[in-house]
């Protein structure tokens, strides 16, 4: 069960990191304005505290397989909402990161 809610958790930890740095890009670069940038900014806060809820205790093994989730879900991000086609080597890259995500979450520690 806790493989499961830490799995959700870095769905979740990624819609609001990637939502809300995608949100800032298009309140700016794409001159939405202020309210994206400012739901962009509320997103971004809201990943820190979601982390929180890993339940394995140590921020760095987190934010480390976080990372991995963070290129995946970037290439998946970019395909539903701009269009883009990761090409093979986007996706061998992405699934090694997952590979990286689960040896250092899952893996048993005596």
């Amino acid at each position: 069960m806790d493989v499961l809610r830490s799995m959700g958790l870095f769905v979740l930890a990624a819609v609001a990191e990637i939502g809300g740095a995608w949100l800032v890009w298009q309140g700016v670069r794409e001159h939405r304005g202020l309210v994206w940038v400012g739901a962009g900014i509320v997103a971004l806060g809201l990943y820190g505290f979601v982390a929180t809820f890993q339940p394995d205790p140590n921020f760095g093994r987190i934010l480390a397989a976080y990372g991995g989730v963070f290129v995946a879900g970037s290439l998946a991000w970019g395909m539903i909402a701009d269009g883009f086609r990761p090409d093979r080597y986007d996706v061998i890259g992405a699934l090694v990161c997952l590979a990286g995500v689960a040896v250092i979450m899952y893996a048993p520690r005596g």
